[in-house]
């Protein structure tokens, strides 16, 4: 593909990674809890950064602490910066999106205490990735850097910024920037995403290997880093690849939620519904994120309980307007599962107009091509179908959105042609999909 970094090299892909993941969900890269304080002007605080990432209820417990603190020094801009931070950690942890607000009151006081504070400016910046405001995203992380010119971090704000807005050869060159100024955790996982949507599955898994390797034993990073590296596996089919590592991460980190999940979609993917559902089930009772949730309600369905996966569909619902209530955009997610049960096909269709025009990615286009299909509007779903795929993306799901589209436009031989290739590349794409996609073609 045009404008690859030379670290990108290599060639084939499956998924996607949660946006913001990359810096709330694995700030910490020493086990170190170390002090909060904010390091000389210019840098990024890296104790600040490390200190609050313990997870669980080291996390609870370092909320706590600060807020103390905050009670006898409303004013203390270290403490404001570490509790802003913290309290992305927690939202990411509990699901809760309350915690959002909180953060972005207690880093603006952080700038108020004391402007131009960097890792401040950070945390804001990954804010808005997590709140799906990528335009936001993207000045704030250039402003981060432009008071910590020698810090990679807000590089991996800026590019994961420019992914959203599809600015891809922009962002392929923000991360390799990343990687050649500090090749950690966060930078390597980055350029294994890069990979990964330029089509080089093989080139992905290296990097999420360096990223493991880059772990420091630290368990919930080393847990997140197993769970990509299940994704990326079965987004390429290979179930038993999948499994060992999702149970390594259970293995170091019990009960990890993210785990769960993708040893819900493996047991899925070997037949074994009963234990898939419960597997879904432990998950979104423990973090009820919509991807939880809908998982199950698809697991549910398939099992022939209909009344119960309906439940959770409202659930999805609920979720998506808590999600709302703490400034979150969902509007991308919203219309892909809208398209997926054919929740008003034609109002959605300006939902995903929308989104799209938010995140001109290619998952936005796949979203607008996609709802588009599902509301019958065959030939512009076509058009927007083939541009999610210009990037050489090896993902199932696109290529099977790209044969429903090629259906719906009266094209079979098309459509039976997409949908071989995303069952050849995962028979295990979706718990709902892939069925649809065999049935067709036998």
């Amino acid at each position: 593909m045009r404008h690859r970094p030379k670290v990108l090299a290599g060639g084939a892909l499956a998924v996607a990674l949660l946006v913001g993941a990359l810096f709330s969900g694995v700030l910490s890269e020493s086990p170190s809890a170390g002090s909060t304080a904010v390091e000389a002007s210019g840098t990024i605080s890296e104790s600040a950064l490390s200190g609050i990432a313990q997870g669980g209820t080291g996390t609870q417990a370092t909320v706590a602490k600060l807020e103390a603190t905050l009670k006898a020094a409303p004013d203390n801009p270290d403490a404001l910066v570490s509790l802003g931070l913290a309290y992305q950690i927690r939202w990411r942890e509990t699901g809760d999106s309350s915690y959002l607000p909180r953060s972005q009151n207690a880093l603006d006081a952080a700038l108020a205490a004391r402007r131009n504070d960097p890792t401040a400016t950070l945390g804001l910046g990954n804010l808005a990735l997590i709140r799906h405001e990528f335009g936001r995203a993207l000045d704030v992380g250039r402003d981060a850097h432009r008071l910590a010119p020698y810090s990679a971090r807000p590089y991996g704000v800026i590019g994961d910024a420019q992914i959203e807005l599809g600015r891809y050869g922009q962002a392929f060159k923000s991360f390799e920037r990343m990687v050649s100024l500090k090749p950690n955790l966060a930078s390597y996982a980055r350029i294994a995403y890069a990979r990964e949507l330029s089509g080089d599955t093989p080139g992905a898994i290296a990097a999420m290997n360096l990223a493991l390797d880059a772990s420091g034993g630290q368990p919930e990073s080393a847990a997140w880093v197993e769970v990509e590296l299940g994704k990326l596996e079965l987004g390429r089919g290979h179930v038993a690849a999948a499994d060992v590592h999702d149970r390594a991460a259970l293995a170091i980190l019990p009960g990890y939620v993210y785990a769960l999940e993708q040893r819900a979609r493996v047991e899925a993917a070997r037949g074994h519904l009963g234990q898939a559902v419960a597997l879904a089930r432990q998950a979104s009772e423990a973090i009820p994120l919509p991807q939880f949730v809908s998982l199950l309600g698809d697991l549910l369905e398939r099992q022939g309980h209909r009344a119960e996966a309906r439940r959770q569909q409202a659930t999805v619902a609920a979720i998506d307007r808590l999600l709302i209530a703490g400034g979150v955009k969902v509007d991308l997610e919203s219309a892909v599962y809208r398209a997926d049960h054919l929740v008003r096909p034609a109002e959605n269709v300006e939902l995903a107009r929308l989104a799209r025009a938010a995140r001109p990615s290619i998952y936005g286009d796949d979203a607008l091509g996609w709802a588009l299909a599902r509301a019958g509007r065959c030939e512009e779903a076509v058009t927007w179908s083939q541009r999610s795929l210009r990037l050489g993306t090896r993902d199932a799901l696109l290529w099977f959105h790209r044969g429903y589209a090629a259906g719906c436009a009266g094209d079979r031989a098309g459509m039976k042609s997409w949908y071989r290739r995303a069952l050849a590349l995962n028979p295990h794409f979706s718990v709902r999909f892939a069925p649809l996609a065999r049935e067709a073609i036998s």
